[in-house]
């Protein structure tokens, strides 16, 4: 969604603070982050960047973690470009800057990736995972406490279709939808929150986690390497966190028993808990039908966004999609 922050605005602080002198700045309609823009910034020099803007000032833990992540020896991240005085993010106005370079490609939404590509995630996600993460950095993650935040939104959702009438097609649409399944929905949500019981009692180790890492979130370069993108939400959780995406189907893709194979076989030797994986599949899917519940009954967002939005949310029940695939992890658990 684009941020209420002009383009001139932001060509002035590349010049600024970057020294980069922008001839074209073009907005790029991607990302479901509402409070995020992306851009790609064309120089005079012929260079490009990947610029993204994000409303408020404490976006620092995404350049915080990448550094990290290189200091471990990691390549396949896209470290953020330093302003003129070193610094990794800029502030604007109310907003945060970050700048990195502009990498050709496609996301693993739009591309499959390759055999070997899927053994090369599986490798960098046990590297991100063995990472000794130093206490100072650890007390600016977040940390999984398995909170019941989106359980309640949801049920809160079927107390707002009762009150409120529908304002246009598409809530009415999303309205239709959520009563003819509440079965389903309000299995999704018990279910979670059983297993959100049942695994705090077993204390899992935590880990660093990328915590959204699904096919959007991994880009493909022209030259086939792919790099792992959006550092803004880390979180130290056990590690089927991340593993929950790798035969997840989030957007109806990566849901291919060979691709979880190969991705294995690059993370190598590992016990899965299959109660914590069941429950973060579950758990997803409950946030989601939250934070689309809210956007298209509760707020005021542009006609494209509610479409977007609402065909985001039908393709969660498609066959092979995400719905299907947590109802036969849990059943695995039996």
């Amino acid at each position: 969604m684009k941020q209420a922050l002009s383009d001139q605005r932001i060509i002035d602080c590349l010049s600024i603070h970057y020294d980069i002198k922008v001839t074209r700045l073009i907005f790029l309609p991607i990302g479901a982050d509402m409070n995020a823009s992306v851009y790609k910034a064309e120089a005079h020099d012929q260079s490009s960047y990947f610029i993204k803007l994000k409303r408020g000032h404490y976006h620092d833990i995404s350049a915080i973690i990448i550094t990290l992540l290189h200091e471990t020896g990691i390549q396949h991240i896209i470290s953020p470009i330093k302003n003129i005085r070193a610094q990794p993010i800029q502030h604007v106005d109310d907003f945060t800057l970050i700048v990195s370079p502009f990498i050709e490609g496609q996301d693993g939404f739009s591309r499959d990736l390759t055999d070997v590509q899927w053994v090369t995630l599986g490798k960098v996600m046990r590297q991100i995972h063995e990472i000794d993460v130093p206490p100072s950095i650890q007390r600016k993650i977040r940390r999984e406490d398995y909170s019941p935040k989106w359980r309640e939104a949801v049920r809160s959702l079927y107390a707002d279709i009762e009150s409120n009438p529908s304002t246009d097609e598409i809530s009415s649409k999303f309205i239709a939808f959520m009563k003819d399944h509440a079965a389903v929905i309000h299995r999704l949500v018990n279910r979670a929150e059983q297993l959100s019981k049942q695994i705090q009692d077993q204390s899992p180790d935590f880990v660093l986690c990328h915590s959204d890492i699904h096919g959007g979130n991994v880009l493909i370069a022209g030259n086939d390497i792919i790099y792992i993108v959006d550092w803004d939400d880390p979180i130290m959780a056990p590690k089927e966190r991340d593993l929950m995406f790798i035969g997840g189907g989030v957007a109806n893709v990566w849901n291919k028993a060979h691709e979880e194979k190969y991705f294995y076989k690059g993370y190598e030797n590992t016990e899965i808990n299959m109660a914590i994986l069941a429950y973060y599949r579950h758990e997803r899917i409950v946030e989601d039908i939250a934070l689309i519940g809210q956007q298209l009954l509760l707020t005021s967002i542009d006609k494209q966004t509610r479409i977007e939005s609402y065909k985001h949310f039908m393709a969660q029940f498609e066959p092979q999609g995400v719905v299907e695939i947590a109802f036969k992890t849990d059943k695995n658990l039996i």
